[in-house]
Parts: C-alpha cells; sequence; structure tokens
C-alpha cells in the first residue's frame, strides 16, 4: 500500500513541490510514496509545474488508516480532519515544533531554515540520490519563492547554496530571472476573489486556544491592491466569523520596497497592536522591513496570545 506524502490545508509552492520532491527522493531508496495535496494549486505554483513538465499531485483530504509524511508543517490547525486516524511516518519541515504527536517513533528532517526543498536537497545528498534536471527546477523555484529571492530573514547560507546547486543541474544560469518571473506571476491578482486572495496562502494557528488565521499575498508593486482592500477586509471579516476565529491577519508583502502592509480583523485588535508595537488605523498599519510570517510575525503573536 503506497504511502502519502503532503503539505498543509492551503499549499504553497513549497508544501507542493515538497511533496513531488520527497516523493522521489522515497521512491528511489525503495518506499512506495505518493505525492498529494490537500487544497487548490495557486497560480504561482502551477505556472512552476507547468514550466517544468509536472502534473499537479491528486487532491485527497482524507488520510484516515494511511501511512503518511508530512512536509512544510507540523500544525493541526492544518492537518486533515482526519490526521489522528492516519500514522505519520516522518515530518520534513522548517517551522516551530507543532501541536501534532505520535503513537510510534518517527523520521524528522526539522532545520531553522527558509525553505522545506532546501532539506530535501540535503537529504538527496544525503543519501546520495541523483535529483533529474526537471525536479531540480522546481525545487530550484520553491527555495526562490519561500526566500523571496533570497530577501526574507528566514533565509540562509543553507537555502542560498541549495538554490545555486539546483540551478546548475537544471541548468539555469540566471535563476534569479526566473525568481522575478515567478514573482510577477504570483502578483497577477486581478480577476481573483476576495476570498481566493484571501485564502491564497492562509495558515491557522491555534494560540492560547485562540484560533487566528494569518495570510499572505507577496507582489512587486503593493499599488495593486489599492481598490480592493476594502474587498478584502470585508471577506476577512466574514473568514472570521464563519470559522469561529480570534482574529484573520493578510499580509500584502512588497518585495521590492522589503515590507508589508498588515490587514487585520479581530476581536482584540490591542493585542495585534502590542505584538508589534504599532497602532493600526482603519485595521491597518505598514510594518517596515517585515516579509515573514514564520519568523516576523508569528511568534509576536504567540507572545501576546
Amino acid at each position: 500500500m503506497a504511502t502519502y506524502i503532503f503539505g498543509h490545508t492551503t499549499p504553497d509552492s513549497d508544501s507542493i513541490v515538497g511533496a513531488i520532491s520527497l516523493s522521489y527522493l522515497k521512491n528511489q531508496l525503495g518506499e512506495d510514496c505518493v505525492p498529494t495535496r490537500q487544497g487548490e494549486i495557486n497560480p504561482e505554483t502551477k505556472w512552476i509545474l507547468e514550466k517544468f513538465g509536472f502534473e499537479a499531485p491528486e487532491l485527497k483530504t482524507s488520510y484516515a488508516g494511511e501511512k503518511v509524511y508530512l512536509i512544510d508543517f507540523m500544525e493541526r490547525s492544518q492537518s486533515p480532519k482526519d490526521i489522528d486516524e492516519a500514522t505519520i511516518l516522518g515530518i520534513v519541515d522548517h517551522h516551530k515544533l507543532g501541536d501534532l504527536t505520535t503513537n510510534t517513533p518517527l523520521e524528522m528532517w526539522v532545520r531553522p531554515i527558509g525553505c522545506s526543498n532546501t532539506i530535501v536537497k540535503q537529504m538527496f545528498d544525503y543519501y546520495d540520490v541523483e535529483i533529474p534536471k526537471n525536479l531540480a527546477g522546481i525545487m530550484m523555484c520553491a527555495i526562490l519563492s519561500d526566500t523571496v529571492i533570497f530577501k526574507s530573514p528566514t533565509c540562509t547560507k543553507e537555502d542560498t547554496k541549495a538554490c545555486k546547486e539546483l540551478a546548475q543541474i537544471a541548468g539555469i544560469e540566471d535563476y534569479k530571472a526566473i525568481g522575478m518571473e515567478m514573482f510577477t506571476v504570483k502578483s497577477n491578482v486581478l480577476g481573483a476573489t476576495p476570498r481566493a486572495l484571501v485564502t491564497r496562502d492562509f495558515k491557522d494557528f491555534n494560540m492560547g486556544g485562540n484560533l487566528i488565521g494569518v495570510g499572505q499575498l507577496e507582489v512587486v508593486d503593493l499599488s495593486v491592491f489599492d481598490n480592493m482592500k476594502a474587498d478584502l477586509m470585508d471577506d476577512m471579516k466574514k473568514l472570521k466569523e464563519e470559522g469561529g476565529r480570534h482574529s484573520v491577519l493578510l499580509l500584502l508583502t512588497d518585495i521590492m520596497q522589503e515590507g508589508s502592509q498588515l490587514l487585520v480583523v479581530s476581536d482584540e485588535p490591542e493585542k495585534i497592536e502590542n505584538a508589534f508595537n504599532v497602532k493600526l488605523e482603519n485595521g491597518e498599519v505598514w510594518l517596515k522591513g517585515v516579509m515573514s510570517r514564520k519568523k516576523q510575525i508569528i511568534p509576536f503573536l504567540e507572545e501576546q496570545f
């Protein structure tokens, strides 16, 4: 029986590519593994897969009775609802420890670096398994995406090293140009519904018994949101009520200005203000230098909650 590999509920490029790359590695090592996904593919990930000739992993939302590997997450709030009925064989991740538990020992590859695919690259090196050219291409893109072309504070020398080595395998000289092309696709928000945008890269976190949802949209020009903010805020309010959330936050990240406009809908906005030592005006504030949800948002929220 096959083992399934998947990322978090609203998958980004790292989680989708990670499911594909880790499945390939595991299959080369003699395990029967299948990449899957819990949610819809976003435009950036679709572009990456099409550019290098990959199909999207199968959509699968129930894993009861299955053996699984998790990649790019270990939070219960980002897991399938029946995760307790699955057997977790291993986790590959670059986030903080989550609240999932297991009944048996498991394989753990967890590093404080910028991208899960950097860890998968290190696993390929550890097991001395050759990476195919097209697989190297999508892994390179995943690293460029998660590290915001090396601008994110989460980016490490290990990420840049892995990205350059993968680019060489893929036969790509100007990998930063590929990264900018990728982010230009990511910046195309016209025509998308407010719900599609708010949830494009959205994660729920349990903080002190409160459900906090945090989304992020990364673009090359923040002005694309000038006429959308009111609609985005309205949908955030609906999303908050629908999910029984305490707060919903949305980071509008400008990768050129290297900062984020934070939109907030919360039962206690003062806690959000205290977390970042700011004053919200009409539910929003500019956070200079803030580009990472994982490193610059979540830890400060958790201190408050």
